[in-house]
């Protein structure tokens, strides 16, 4: 029976019973035709409240994953702020990449704790975590891997590079040959490794978190070409810390190492969970053609010369929904969108040698997010 075939029957038994009431000297003439209709109305009711219960528990299990989400990224930023003071904006990104399975390129001055923070992650979500030194003769397989000769066995294994891990922090990634820049893009993309013809399986989550200082000059750096900046999920400037955040942590590391009591706030298998649920998230036509809209409005900007890329579009839905199940939300609002779009687009767009010169690639994503018209109507409705 559909569910057009159930409202007609209580249309038809309702008609029934107001007869009844309105017209008791008119009862005799159909009792068996209403008790016949209030027993097939009472089997429709019964179903109705099975179907809605069954509803309500499926609801209920989403809305429990977002608030596990919520709840951990809570936890996450409570603890890292442990570590490092005044960052919690800057693990809700970390935490949003790794839901979506992205890349993290960490921009900042010396000293401003990216690398701290990169084993922070690692310990939080009880990974394993690895480290290349990115210098101008870095190898590719020093960072992949090698077939070795083995003497006494007289055979050749493989021995895999450090990339073979959950977290692992390409430090100072720009002062490495383009060579060996590339060999991380084979990994980055598509989770996997090829070492002479044998193809190694990175094990999940993985992310990379790349560092590089934006002040150091020319002379023995390498800028990362667009096609690599474009696989970054995010880029996140880390700052310096507040006044009082700072003030904090002198007293914190007067006397402690609070590195040393970080505790893993989930399991990796409960974090490859995430990744599935946040797939979840309703996008609603009306957010997809906002941010279309913005994504289109890139290209067509005077100041820039290559806007954001098909694959940056999809990078920049994923960063919504996963800000959305981190603030506990089943669906995405345009608030995600502008809180997102700074750090998913900026780095995904070339400005112009006159572009250059007038604004930053930051400044052009805030003007276009002042142009592009807001949804009047969200359509969204929590259901």
């Amino acid at each position: 029976m559909t569910y057009q075939d159930n409202l007609q029957y209580i249309h038809e038994s309702h008609y029934f019973s107001r007869s009844i009431l309105l017209y008791p000297e008119k009862s005799g003439v159909y009792p068996q035709i209403l008790i016949r209709k209030f027993v097939e109305l009472r089997e429709i009711i019964v179903r109705l409240c099975y179907f809605i219960s069954i509803l309500q528990k499926c609801r209920d299990r989403g809305e429990g994953e977002l608030l596990a989400i919520q709840d951990r990224v809570s936890e996450m930023k409570t603890q890292i702020g442990k570590v490092i003071m005044g960052k919690e904006d800057v693990v809700e990104l970390l935490m949003n990449a790794l839901i979506n399975q992205g890349h993290v390129l960490l921009e900042s001055v010396p000293g401003t704790g990216k690398t701290l923070l990169a084993k922070s992650i690692a310990r939080s979500i009880d990974g394993e975590f690895s480290r290349v030194q990115f210098t101008p003769d870095v190898l590719p397989s020093d960072v992949t891997g090698i077939q070795f000769f083995n003497p006494k066995e007289q055979q050749f294994e493989l021995r895999v590079g450090p990339v073979k891990t959950n977290v692992l922090l390409a430090d100072e990634i720009n002062r490495a040959t383009p060579r060996t820049q590339s060999a991380l893009l084979e990994v980055m993309e598509e989770k996997q490794l090829t070492i002479d013809g044998e193809t190694v399986t990175i094990p999940q989550p993985f992310i990379v978190l790349a560092t590089q200082n934006p002040i150091e000059s020319q002379q023995g750096t390498f800028d990362l070409p667009e096609a690599q900046m474009d696989r970054f999920f995010m880029k996140v400037d880390l700052g310096y810390p507040g006044y009082a955040d700072e003030l904090q942590m002198m007293q914190t590391y007067r006397e402690n190492q609070p590195f040393e009591s970080l505790a893993s706030i989930f399991t990796k298998e409960a974090l490859i969970g995430f990744q599935d649920e946040v797939k979840k998230i309703r996008v609603t036509e009306d957010m997809e053609e906002y941010m279309l809209s913005i994504v289109k409005a890139t290209r067509e900007d005077r100041y820039v010369d290559v806007g954001v890329s098909p694959r940056g579009t999809l990078a920049f839905m994923r960063a919504c929904q996963g800000n959305a199940a981190i603030k506990g939300r089943s669906y995405v609002t345009p608030e995600d969108v502008k809180h997102i779009a700074p750090y998913v687009l900026s780095h995904r767009i070339v400005l112009s040698l006159d572009g250059a010169t007038i604004k930053t690639q930051d400044e052009i994503i805030e003007s276009i997010l002042e142009e592009v018209a807001v949804p009047a109507e969200y359509g969204v409705t929590k259901e």
